[in-house]
């Protein structure tokens, strides 16, 4: 494999210039659908299936290292490569050599999510890599004809690329929301590309044909956002409104999160991109059957809507944003392999950024199953 072309973008200058969902009802449908958004004193519960250990070869996290939990601060350099269809800006942190780990984000999220997890894997010894998803921050498009597609299967196809660009062969995945979707995607349909997983929320591998049947009312309601996006009020209005309106987000979908405006304006930068729009509209009125995919993928589609078993050993995580659905008995089938399930009380739907350090520990645990 030739080397992969990749740049260094300084980060700090990049940001110089560039109703929480109840999940009290529908079961499978409800998950399937999937989400989309308190200090880190998280209660862990956990129900392991498989005996967990530490990872082989790698050191433990150091409990005495400083977490923070707000401030402008944030990854020191943003590197860029082709992958694919993209020119993918991510960020790195810790040895070269060191086993990877790949963290995706989620909407209306960035790579910010995991600024606090990745230097606790990196001290573990492990190679961390963060991208920008498709539409966010320095992530790019290599062609203007190149449709604006963000349906499942095209994302996690940008990640396969991406670790192929990377010269990585397997890595742990671990992602909330879209990101949560895409490592279920890649876990389900290439497992030999996934050493382990941790998901946030479960098993959120979309099925179009769940999604076209109502939820109680009051699951309906948790997603109002979705079905604003499906009318062209709802893009025009995302577009004008965005920064606010992703803001409104953060604040419902994590209620006990008290962050600070430089923290959400840290991540809002990622939404000047260009494309940031068009995939977010497309996305949801995909999942709703209300935007047509890219028939390039319509085989791996199918093999998605039958919801394939996910056999990689696996840690999923919950917390108040679930609700009900919080006890993981909706999805637990849904993995065949070495598997627990954690509950994470007092914290919201980004996870990775309230609580990171019990988000760290699940990647580190993973792995050693």
């Amino acid at each position: 494999m030739s080397s992969p072309k990749i740049h260094s973008v300084n980060r700090r200058g990049f940001i110089g210039t560039m109703a929480a969902a109840s999940a009290a009802a529908g079961a499978f449908a409800l998950f399937a659908q999937g989400a989309s958004a308190g200090p880190a004193s998280a209660s862990l519960g956990a129900q392991p299936r498989g005996a967990a250990g530490p990872p082989a070869g790698q050191g433990a996290i150091n409990p005495s290292q400083p977490v923070r939990s707000s401030g402008a601060a944030g990854f020191d350099v943003l590197r860029q490569v082709d992958a694919g269809v993209l020119n993918v800006g991510y960020a790195e942190a810790g040895p070269a050599d060191g086993p990877a780990v790949i963290l995706l984000h989620g909407w209306p999220y960035d790579i910010h999510s995991y600024v606090d997890v990745a230097p606790l894997l990196a001290s573990a010894g492990y190679r961390v890599i963060v991208p920008y998803l498709r539409g966010y921050g320095t992530t790019r498009f290599l062609s203007s004809d190149s449709f604006r597609n963000a349906q499942q299967s095209a994302v996690a196809l940008d990640i396969i690329a991406l670790m192929d660009a990377l010269d990585i062969e397997r890595a742990i995945l671990g992602g909330f929301d879209w990101g949560a979707r895409t490592v279920d995607v890649i876990a389900a349909l290439w497992p030999e590309r996934c050493k382990a997983l941790v998901s946030v929320s479960g098993y959120l591998i979309t099925s179009l044909q769940a999604n076209l049947q109502p939820l109680p009312p009051q699951a309906e309601w948790g997603w109002w956002y979705q079905y604003y996006f499906a009318t062209e009020r709802g893009k025009l209005g995302y577009d004008a409104n965005r920064h606010d309106f992703n803001k409104l987000i953060w604040k419902n979908s994590s209620p006990k999160w008290d962050f600070d405006d430089a923290t959400f304006e840290r991540t809002a930068a990622s939404f000047n991109n260009p494309d940031h729009v068009s995939i977010v509209i497309h996305n949801y009125r995909w999942r709703l059957s209300l935007a047509e995919g890219d028939p390039h993928y319509d085989d791996l589609e199918q093999k998605l809507s039958a919801a394939p078993v996910i056999s990689v050993p696996t840690i999923t995580i919950a917390s108040d944003f679930d609700g009900a659905a919080a006890d993981g008995a909706a999805y637990a089938k849904m993995f065949s392999g070495k598997y627990s399930h954690r509950v994470l009380e007092g914290i919201g739907h980004n996870v990775p950024q309230e609580a990171p350090r019990a988000f760290a520990e699940a990647i580190l645990d993973v792995d050693g199953y």
